[in-house]
């Protein structure tokens, strides 16, 4: 049998040493997310996933922006200088893929499709989970490093006034990339069976 993209999901991995030594071009990378994208499932095929790729100061803006907002969270000042570096390894790769769900794409299943009605924004996640695997896989095909952060929603206010994100855009999850710069850790795993289980009649 072929186990060719199960090997590759095996080596995906958060990565948070990233760095800027990134091969691909930015047009290259571009496609690459927006194929990921395209070929991703959604229920109904209503394809609400939504994404931006921010590079060079626009990546760097958003992290400091998420920096600036988290100050006010985080209680000591030694733990936000902790967080500052966490974030700081973030700002160093090559770019960030902001999510988004549209939820204008939402409410009109929901009306359209009512007896579905509470399972579309649902379905909406698996939809967005769907792609964002898709994403990372080409990344790690590639040889690019990624992680999949979650600071919305404290900064979705922010985003929207810096990047001028479109209304209806409804952030979910920022996945900063880059040249992998360290050696990834190694994934500790449950077993299988108690994950898994096999029914036969």
């Amino acid at each position: 049998m072929n186990q060719k993209l199960v090997e590759l999901l095996a080596k995906r991995r958060s990565i948070y040493a990233l760095g800027k030594n990134v091969t691909e071009s930015k047009e290259e990378i571009v496609s690459l997310v927006k194929k990921a994208i395209r070929e991703s499932p959604t229920a109904f095929n209503n394809q609400s996933t939504r994404a931006i790729v921010l590079f060079g100061n626009a990546s760097d803006k958003a992290w400091d922006l998420v920096a600036e907002r988290l100050k006010s969270e985080v209680p000591t000042e030694e733990a936000y200088a902790k967080t500052k570096e966490k974030i700081n390894s973030f700002k160093a790769g090559f770019g960030t893929v902001l999510f988004f769900t549209h939820q204008p794409t939402i409410d009109d299943n929901k009306a359209q499709f009512a007896l579905y009605a509470d399972n579309f924004q649902d379905w909406s996640e698996q939809g967005l989970g769907g792609a964002q695997q898709s994403v990372w896989a080409a990344f790690t095909e590639n040889g690019i490093g990624a992680s999949l952060q979650h600071y919305n929603p404290i900064v979705d206010d922010m985003f929207k006034d810096a990047f001028n994100i479109p209304e209806g855009w409804v952030l979910r999850a920022e996945m900063p990339f880059g040249s992998i710069e360290a050696t990834r850790e190694e994934k500790a795993y449950m077993n299988d069976e108690e994950r898994v289980l096999v029914i036969e009649d």
